[in-house]
């Protein structure tokens, strides 16, 4: 039997093609750097959302605002919000996880920051749908993010060596989810 797909890899799977070519193009970036700095924020992301979850005040936050918001109607592009996004998964270590992935792909912290916050949103909205295909609640989605928390860090790698330095220093990881997920949302609706 094959053991269950990690998120980061089927995330990845969604992920190529137009959507990343599309990254690519936003971000004024070559489209390697891109693939690169992605698979290295992806597991960032969801290990980030791991730790939050793993507090089962955190977990049950991170499912009320997936449900909520995956009712709500999905807005179009990423509008002013994006810059602010990949600060609310990520907490008081934004800054630190973007300089690192700048650095470590070459993109410099500035685009980093920017590649976090669009990923930040399409990671929510697919969360949502993972959530909702699957019949989760709080604590099996608590589970499996923990799970792909580990993966990643187990892993090593660009992101499970960026994961690692950030888990050391407790950020507060408060996570503004449901703009996140609205945001996310409309790009992958927009991606057919």
């Amino acid at each position: 039997m094959h053991p269950q797909q990690s998120l980061v890899s089927e995330l990845m799977a969604q992920l190529q093609g137009a959507p990343m070519q599309q990254m690519a193009q936003q971000l004024g970036a070559d489209r390697q750097q891109i693939q690169t700095a992605v698979g290295a924020a992806l597991p960032l992301l969801l290990g980030a959302l791991g730790r939050n979850a793993a507090q089962p005040q955190g977990a049950a936050d991170l499912m009320g605002a997936l449900q909520r918001d995956h009712a709500a109607a999905m807005p179009q592009g990423l509008g002013g919000l994006g810059d602010l996004l990949g600060g609310h998964i990520l907490g008081g270590s934004q800054q630190q996880a973007q300089d690192s992935l700048g650095q470590a792909t070459g993109l410099g912290g500035q685009t980093a920051g920017q590649l976090l916050s669009m990923l930040a949103p399409i990671v929510m909205a697919f969360l949502a749908q993972r959530v909702q295909a699957g019949n989760m609640d709080a604590g099996s989605l608590g589970q499996s993010l923990e799970q792909e928390r580990a993966q990643a860090q187990n892993a090593g790698g660009l992101g499970g060596g960026l994961l690692g330095s950030l888990l050391d220093q407790d950020g507060d990881g408060k996570l503004g989810a449901s703009d996140l997920f609205k945001l996310g949302s409309a790009f992958l609706n927009n991606r057919r």
